[in-house]
């Protein structure tokens, strides 16, 4: 938020903090699903999540710096939808739910583009409703000084298949790549992804990186995040 308003992308005349708010913190796991409260932030998932879910809490252990993990929140970073951020990427690979003071949104249906989702005006984000993998990891190669990643794959295996996120890399922000998807679910291997490889059009460039550049980032932090989950 404050980087926002200091480029002047967003000026609100009024600023309100939920944080305070209890029933919108803390973990809670039964029946396979780790439901997390919105305004948890990323210190307390890194710390939170370990025994249900390592990959989740490996992620949020890495976000940002120390000051950012113990202020930053789950739900504001899915509200946000920067796309670069490592939430949607857990999110959008996980298949979870995003619970609102109105509704349940499926992950599938939640991000909708550049810094853009679902949420309706004067509709909140309450928890975020995570069904834990059999396996699970998430690969991050990162920008050094804003730790957000140049290409981020979050990697995940259940009974019903294999889920693969993205972020980081698209100019449309967090997406699924179906080809490795239907690889890795026939082979759970970084072999399965030898022969794959993911166009460069739509990819962001930058001074960091040009479109084949990242493109490229795919690939390998794919074949990565699943040598890590298996």
């Amino acid at each position: 938020l404050i980087p926002t308003m200091k480029q002047r992308l967003a000026a609100p005349s009024r600023l309100v903090s939920l944080t305070g708010i209890a029933e919108l913190k803390g973990l809670r796991s039964s029946g396979g699903v780790l439901e997390i409260g919105a305004a948890t932030t990323h210190a307390e998932v890194a710390k939170g999540a370990l025994p249900a879910y390592p990959a989740l809490a490996a992620l949020a252990g890495g976000i940002g710096d120390p000051a950012v993990r113990n202020m930053g929140t789950i739900g504001g970073s899915l509200a946000n939808n920067d796309p670069a951020a490592d939430y949607p990427a857990a999110a959008l690979g996980s298949g979870a739910t995003i619970v609102t003071n109105n509704r349940e949104i499926a992950a599938d249906d939640f991000f909708a583009g550049l810094f853009s989702t679902a949420l309706e005006d004067g509709e909140i984000i309450t928890a975020v409703r995570f069904p834990v993998p059999d396996h699970a990891a998430y690969a991050k190669f990162q920008q050094p000084a804003s730790r957000f990643a140049l290409t981020g794959v979050f990697v995940a295996r259940y009974k019903s298949g294999v889920r693969v996120a993205i972020t980081g890399a698209s100019g449309d922000g967090v997406f699924r790549w179906a080809e490795a998807e239907k690889a890795l679910s026939a082979n759970f291997a970084a072999s399965a992804l030898s022969g794959l490889s993911i166009a460069p059009d739509g990819m962001m460039g930058d001074l960091h990186g040009t479109p084949a550049y990242r493109a490229n980032l795919v690939k390998v932090m794919t074949q990565r995040a699943v040598a890590a989950a298996a």
